[in-house]
């Protein structure tokens, strides 16, 4: 069995994290108390899930690191360990040069806590802080707090040469970053971002880009028009690396088959020609595999580029069904062809759906329209 992902914070690390900030104390003359530090950090450590570790390290760094802020930060910077080369964050799992890696996600919740009333001072940290794991939790709070601080420090850090500190500028103002504050002003208006999503979208790095995409993914769940505008206007002539960004960014609404979206990537129109849909096995149990094949027949006499994908029609507890949907294929379907498509989906247990036993569908939707369903019945056991 796999090590929790909790595990990636753990006693053994607040040790070793203590011993580089005491010897970074004793060299700058500033007061640590590494030894409560440890005590306050482990206790009952373990039986907390991750988010809560990281949230109980913080506050250990609350009662023991100096004041004021100026001081606690410069012993946080001095105890950091050198800067990850390149685009990846590897080897993470060790402070043996200092901190680097998970603690320092408690490590930028202090200076989230405890750096509000010095904004210039902790985006400073910040900007240090992510180039050893990434501090765009810690962000969010100076976006809401300082926006006329915050918003021109991240136009700089677009131009910076770190590809952390350039991914930060969009990771951490994503309107609904995962783990984060959610930005209810942005995800109400995303116009302060987009000036930011402009200069990073050919940036060279694909880490970089992919925070881009995933930036606008967002965008798209509150303003679908304005992403699909973005797309329609960045993609002609665009590189083969924005090409990837901008499909990245535009997967959700292909997939709930926004007309705007569609019509941006040349599949806006209908399919011309016949689906057949064939569904394995009409009755399946919890845990099993649903198998379908799709034939489809151009009757067009020129090429057609489709978005194929498919729906879920799952269930409710009140009998009625909700759809979920799935990505399929994207195709070029020839004059006159004929092509099958199959795949396996599984039914199985997971964590973010209770299944209900019942008649579901299968609908299988090309460029946004559905062309074919098929019914099969869900047995849950008790």
């Amino acid at each position: 069995m796999a090590e929790p992902f909790k595990n990636l914070i753990n006693p053994a690390l607040v040790r070793a994290s203590a011993d580089h900030l005491a010897l970074q104390a004793k060299r700058l003359q500033l007061d640590f108390d590494a030894k409560r530090f440890v005590k306050v950090a482990n206790h009952g450590l373990e039986a907390l899930e991750l988010k809560a570790r990281a949230m109980q390290i913080a506050s250990a760094l609350q009662a023991t690191l100096p004041q004021p802020f100026e001081a606690a930060a410069t012993l946080l910077e001095a105890a950091l360990a050198p800067p990850e080369a390149g685009d990846a964050m590897a080897g993470l799992q060790g402070v043996d040069q200092g901190l680097r890696g998970w603690i320092c996600w408690p490590v930028g919740e202090f200076i989230a806590r405890e750096g509000i009333p010095h904004p210039q001072r902790a985006l400073q940290s910040l900007h240090a802080m992510t180039q050893r794991f990434t501090a765009e939790w810690a962000l969010r709070p100076f976006i809401v707090a300082h926006p006329d601080t915050t918003w021109p420090t991240l136009a700089r850090w677009c131009l910076d040469a770190s590809p952390h500190v350039r991914r930060l500028a969009s990771e951490g103002s994503r309107p609904r970053l995962p783990w984060g504050l959610q930005l209810r002003e942005l995800v109400a208006d995303p116009s302060p971002t987009l000036p930011l999503l402009l200069a990073l979208q050919d940036d060279p790095s694909e880490y970089v880009r992919r925070s881009v995409a995933n930036h606008l993914n967002d965008i798209a769940k509150d303003h679908p028009a304005l992403v699909a505008t973005w797309v329609e206007t960045h993609l002609p002539q665009a590189s083969r690396e924005r090409q990837a960004l901008l499909r990245h960014a535009s997967r959700s609404l292909i997939k709930a088959g926004h007309a705007g979206m569609l019509k941006a990537w040349g599949l806006g129109q209908a399919l011309r020609g016949t689906a057949a849909l064939d569904l394995q096995p009409p009755e399946l149990t919890l845990g099993e595999s649903l198998r379908f094949t799709l034939a489809l027949q151009s009757t067009a006499k020129v090429p057609q580029k489709l978005a194929v994908d498919y729906a879920v029609h799952h269930v409710k507890a009140d009998g009625s069904t909700r759809p979920k949907v799935f990505k399929g294929w994207q195709l070029e379907l020839a004059p006159r062809a004929q092509v099958n498509l199959s795949k396996q989906h599984a039914i199985k247990p997971i964590t973010t759906r209770r299944y209900h036993a019942g008649a579901h569908a299968l609908a299988v939707h090309i460029n946004g329209q559905e062309v074919a369903r098929a019914a099969f019945v869900l047995n849950v056991p008790d």
